[in-house]
């Protein structure tokens, strides 16, 4: 299996997608990939302006990309994908239409079983987790059931700050995250900072940037990871 779990899509003051590029081209490798893009998180862009977005980027590195809004048979294409990407924006909405069709077990399939490269950022890193209950957006539609592709045994949490804005006196991250783990007491949860990614492959699971990221566990103190650490355990 093999996976690239990007935290965010850009950086302030970057151009979209620009930081992560050159991983996604080391991802996918030399020779030229047309991926299967699911543009589904996007909700205030159309399906067709999120394929030119991502589709521009990907021609930058060599590798290419078609949105499955184009398909007829979502499943088929799906099946058909030589790697599946999956955007940022409303995770609820993303969900929402994978369940609607029926893409859950049609997407594990061809990525664990059949190893093809699955990339997702933000609400698509969301996706590869357990459920979508560590995420951070409002639920802005019924996702017709928490459950995501559970591609990875955690949770992440994409965006991970460490305090609120200046003035904001509600819960912190970490305060919420804290709720998650006193009703989901065997779960861990990686707060995964802007500009981080996990790239897991072969078995093993690396955190890519130069941030660390924050683990935690229920009943343990949260506490930090630096890129050379060992982040296996979280496979486990």
């Amino acid at each position: 299996m093999r996976l690239l779990l990007i935290s965010n899509s850009t950086m302030a003051g970057e151009e979209y997608l620009d930081y992560p590029k050159n991983n996604i081209k080391d991802f996918l490798g030399d020779k030229p990939v047309k991926a299967l893009f699911i543009p589904y998180a996007g909700v205030t862009v159309s399906f067709d302006e999120y394929e030119a977005k991502v589709k521009a980027k990907f021609n930058e590195v060599g590798h290419d990309i078609v949105s499955i809004h184009h398909f007829e048979d979502p499943v088929k294409a799906v099946e058909e994908a030589e790697a599946i990407v999956v955007g940022g924006g409303s995770t609820w909405n993303m969900l929402h239409l994978v369940h609607k069709n029926n893409l859950t077990e049609a997407i594990r399939k061809r990525v664990i079983s059949e190893n093809v490269p699955y990339i997702g950022w933000s609400a698509g890193s969301n996706l590869a987790c357990p459920t979508i209950k560590t995420t951070n957006d409002m639920p802005i539609i019924d996702p017709l059931g928490f459950d995501a592709l559970n591609l990875i045994p955690f949770q992440i949490n994409p965006h991970y700050l460490d305090k609120n804005p200046d003035g904001h006196g509600g819960e912190t991250r970490e305060d919420r995250i804290n709720e998650f783990m006193v009703v989901n007491t065997d779960m861990y949860v990686a707060g995964l900072r802007e500009g981080s990614m996990f790239l897991v492959e072969n078995g093993k699971i690396n955190l890519i940037g130069k941030l660390n990221c924050r683990i935690f566990k229920n009943n343990v103190q949260a506490y930090e990871l630096s890129p050379k650490d060992d982040f296996n355990f979280l496979l486990k």
